[in-house]
């Protein structure tokens, strides 16, 4: 999503180029870099700066490596601390570890569990006993199914966001995280109508699916996250108590929006990104008006 903020943050811009939008960050020093500054390294690319500096900084047995081998670019690849902080992830980790650890309190987590979580009858009053709250679609992302639950939810999500939110900017990141979680709400109650759920897996399987699509848009080898997001979504069918309907909504929308991102990332395109993201919402919002009563009436 394209917003004030998002024009003024010179980390989305080439810092060589400022009028460039890119997505594509020097593996050394992290800094935005467009496409005519950008040296392929061994993982990803590296910017002029890094380049001389790696070059100057050889000993003479890496010289006399490059001379033997023909190496352009060893040692490029390794990664320093980034500048910047993923404050969008940071945010959603303090929120959602705070509302688990109210969960883990005898009687209030309980109350709280049945307040946020999701369940399609919420949203149908006529077919069901339970009174209309739409909100449930998004505030079932933030409450989880027991401890194992939520750190294994925000692991992830310190893991990927770290990378994942630097590249996208905060309010892209953050509309890719609620609108995947959105989505695999959404196909829960497609799928599995009568079933409640709860985490933040959906938003989680998102984020997987746009970093495999930004990594592929920027030309990053992404074989190990594909293997990963395959064995994450195959254990949801052998292991009980997870909803992989959310699973497999989060990882198709994430990949969706990516996809928009991608596309539209050009400054003069800003209109047409939120244009997209939101006819996207709508197309969710309009399933999950109309499939489930079918299947429930079915």
């Amino acid at each position: 999503m394209t917003t004030p903020e998002f024009a003024h943050n010179r980390d989305n811009f080439c810092y060589r180029h400022p009028d460039r939008q890119s997505f594509v960050l020097c593996q050394r020093c992290l800094r935005t870099i467009c496409g005519e500054c950008q040296t392929p390294a061994a993982v990803g690319v590296i910017c002029p700066e890094c380049m001389k500096a790696e070059r100057k900084n050889r000993t003479p047995a890496q010289k006399k490596a490059e001379r033997r081998w023909g190496s352009r670019s060893s040692g490029a690849a390794l990664a320093v601390t980034r500048s910047g902080r993923p404050v969008v992830t940071y945010v959603l980790l303090a929120v959602t570890s705070f509302i688990g650890l109210l969960q883990l309190i005898p009687g209030l987590g309980d109350v709280l569990t049945g307040q946020l979580l999701f369940a399609a009858p919420y949203l149908y009053p006529q077919l069901s006993v339970y009174p209309f709250e739409p909100w449930r679609l998004l505030t079932a992302i933030f409450v989880h199914g027991g401890f194992i639950h939520l750190a294994l939810n925000m692991l992830a999500l310190w893991m990927i966001g770290q990378s994942l939110e630097p590249i996208l900017g905060r309010a892209r990141f953050l509309a890719l995280y609620l609108i995947s979680g959105l989505g695999g709400s959404v196909m829960v109650a497609c799928l599995a109508p009568t079933t409640a759920t709860v985490g933040a897996s959906g938003a989680i399987f998102g984020m997987m699916a746009a970093l495999l699509i930004i990594g592929r848009h920027i030309g990053a080898n992404v074989t190990g996250l594909l293997v990963i997001l395959g064995i994450n979504f195959a254990l949801g069918f052998f292991i009980g108590n997870i909803a992989w309907q959310a699973h497999l909504g989060g990882t198709i929308v994430g990949a969706l929006v990516a996809l928009i991102l991608t596309r539209t990332k050009r400054r003069d395109q800003r209109v047409w990104q939120i244009l997209l993201l939101a006819a996207l919402v709508v197309v969710l919002l309009v399933a999950v008006a109309f499939v489930p009563p079918l299947i429930i009436l079915g």
